[in-house]
This record gives C-alpha cells, structure tokens and sequence, in this order.
C-alpha cells in the first residue's frame, strides 16, 4: 500500500528544495506538466526538463535521462504513465536524488516498493504545485 508523508511534512521538504528535475516535461504550454513545472520555477526552484523528446521547455536546455544531469537533485517529478514508474525509479536510485514525486493521477506499488526498501522518501498521486500551494 503506497503511503504518503503527511501535508506537512510535505511541505517541510518543498521549503528545504531547490533543484527539480521533472520527467516527462512537455513544451506545450497546454499540458500539465508544462503549468505546473512553469509555477514551480516562477516560485523559485530550478527546473530541469528530463524528456528525450524536446532540446529545451521553460528556458531551460532538457536532458534525455535522469544520468545526465550534473549535481544533485532534490526532488524527480514524474508526469509520466504509471506504468513507466518501475523503470525510473530505477533511473532514480542511480542518481541518488532526495524525493521521488509522481504527479496526481500516477502511482505504481512495485515503484513505490522498490525505492521505499532503499529508503527513498516517495510520494505518489500527488500534484507539486497544489501541496507548495496549500504549505506555503
């Protein structure tokens, strides 16, 4: 059973971050991922756009993997189908972020699993933008 921390531990963890990397950012403007990941930066945390489909979403040059990114990463927000969940908590674990965090709407047990017995503080089916919002 997936498990999240409380709001206001979440919120806690949103005040200490400031880099995240966000998997599966779309250069549309119309797509969640895009409205969200754009509040976040204009809140003042860095985004770094991890999407082998586009070169650069918000300014900022994307990358193809996880791996590619340079220094640590606080948070990996995922907006990608549940399904694909396994495989980057895999990508996660090598890179030894802080938070895996699946947007609302994607979550995965075997995921969730693997990165708790690591450790990992893990949140699922949860929005970034709205918990920021409401622990401001």
């Amino acid at each position: 059973m997936i498990e999240n921390p409380s709001r206001e531990e979440m919120g806690k963890m949103l005040k200490k971050s400031k880099r995240i990397a966000v998997v599966g950012l779309s250069n549309n403007p119309e797509r969640t991922s895009y409205m969200v990941s754009k509040a976040m930066q204009e809140s003042g945390y860095e985004i770094i756009p991890v999407n082998p489909a586009v070169s650069e979403v918000l300014g900022v040059k994307a990358v193809k993997a996880l791996k590619d990114i340079e220094g640590h990463v606080d948070i990996v927000n995922v907006f990608r189908r549940s399904e694909f969940l396994p495989e980057i908590a895999k990508e996660f674990a090598e890179i030894d972020a802080g938070i895996f965090w699946a947007q609302l709407g994607v979550e995965n047990e075997e995921a969730y699993n693997f990165l708790k017995e690591k450790g990992y503080t893990v949140i699922m089916n949860r929005c970034i933008k709205v918990e920021h919002a409401l622990t401001k």
